[in-house]
C-alpha cells in the first residue's frame, strides 16, 4: 500500500463536484451572457443537477466536496446553502472560473484572497480547499494558496496518493486528480463555445470509473472523482453516481470522505521529511 488509510481501508475515494454553472462559459467570453440557450445549459447545474445529486449522496450516506466559483455563489446562493445543509464541504474554484495561467500574480492573489469573503457568509466557515479551473496551476499558485489560508489543493496529476508540497510560505497538501476520472471528457458538449465534441454513454463512464477504482484499491491509491452538476446532474448520469457509490460500498474496504478529511489524514500521517517541491522544466 502506498499510504495507510483509516480503519485499515485499502484505498480512499472522494466524490467531488465543480459547480461551474454559467462561469465556465463566461470565462471564455462574457458576450455569451446574452445567449439564452447556452446560459440555460449551464444553469441546469445549480437549478436541477445540484438538488438531484444531493439526493443521490444522501441516499448513499456519502459526503462530498463541491468547488464553487465566486460567480456561482453570488448568482445561485441557494444551491450553495443546500450543499452545506447536506453536510458537504465547499471549496474555492476562483471567481469567474479563471485559469491561473491566464492571470498576473496580483490578479491571482486577489482572487484567492476573495474566497473567504464570498463563501464564508454562505457556508459559515472559511474554505480550506482549492481546485484550479481547467486544473491549470501556475508555479506560483501553491505559495499563494498557503498565504491565503488554504490547507490543500486538488489540481495536479503527478501521483495517485496525497503528498505534502513545500512552498516558501509553508506546506500544502496535494490531492491528485486525473482526466479519466472527470465527467467533462465524457459528457461535455456545446456547439459554441466548443467545450467538447461527443456525448458518451453513461454505461461507459460507470465501467471506466469502477474499473479504475478496483485497480486503485489494489495499489492503495486515492480515487478523486470529478463531476459537474450541469453534466452529471442529468438523470441517467446521476444514476451512474448512484451505481458507482453502490460499487464502492460493496467493496467494503474503501474509505469514502471529503477532500478536507483526506487532507487532514495526509497532514497527520505523511512524515515531514517526505515533503516535495514542485519541479517544472525550464521554459
Amino acid at each position: 500500500m502506498k499510504l495507510e488509510w483509516p480503519g485499515g481501508a485499502r484505498a480512499a475515494c472522494a466524490v467531488t463536484f465543480d459547480v461551474d454553472a454559467e462561469s465556465a462559459v463566461l470565462a471564455v467570453d462574457r458576450r455569451y451572457a446574452s445567449r439564452a440557450s447556452v446560459m440555460s445549459h449551464q444553469a441546469y447545474g445549480p437549478k436541477v443537477g445540484v438538488p438531484r445529486l444531493l439526493r443521490v449522496l444522501e441516499r448513499a450516506g456519502v459526503r462530498a466536496t463541491f468547488f464553487v466559483p465566486g460567480f456561482t455563489a453570488r448568482r445561485h446562493p441557494d444551491a450553495v446553502r443546500a450543499i452545506v445543509a447536506g453536510g458537504h464541504e465547499v471549496g474555492w474554484h476562483n471567481d469567474l472560473h479563471e485559469a491561473p495561467h491566464s492571470l498576473s500574480e496580483d490578479e491571482e492573489r486577489t482572487i484567492l484572497e476573495r474566497a473567504a469573503e464570498v463563501l464564508e457568509p454562505l457556508t459559515g466557515t472559511r474554505p480550506r480547499g482549492y481546485r484550479a479551473p481547467l486544473w491549470e496551476l501556475n508555479a506560483r499558485t501553491p505559495e499563494l494558496l498557503v498565504a491565503a489560508g488554504f490547507a490543500y489543493d486538488s489540481s495536479l496529476m503527478d501521483d495517485d496518493v496525497p503528498y505534502r508540497l513545500a512552498t516558501p510560505n509553508g506546506t500544502l497538501i496535494e490531492l491528485p486528480v486525473h482526466w479519466s476520472l472527470d465527467d467533462w471528457e465524457q459528457y461535455a458538449y456545446l456547439p459554441e463555445p466548443d467545450i467538447g465534441s461527443q456525448i458518451e454513454l453513461p454505461s461507459k463512464v460507470l465501467e471506466l470509473w469502477t474499473g479504475e477504482l478496483d485497480a486503485m484499491r489494489d495499489e492503495g491509491c486515492l480515487f478523486v472523482g470529478t463531476m459537474h452538476p450541469f453534466l452529471s446532474g442529468r438523470p441517467s448520469r446521476a444514476q451512474v453516481l448512484r451505481d458507482f457509490l453502490a460499487h464502492v460500498h460493496r467493496r467494503g474496504d474503501v474509505w469514502t470522505a471529503t477532500l478536507a478529511e483526506i487532507a487532514d489524514h495526509a497532514e497527520a500521517t505523511i512524515p515531514r521529511h517526505e515533503t516535495r517541491t514542485l519541479e517544472l522544466p525550464e521554459p
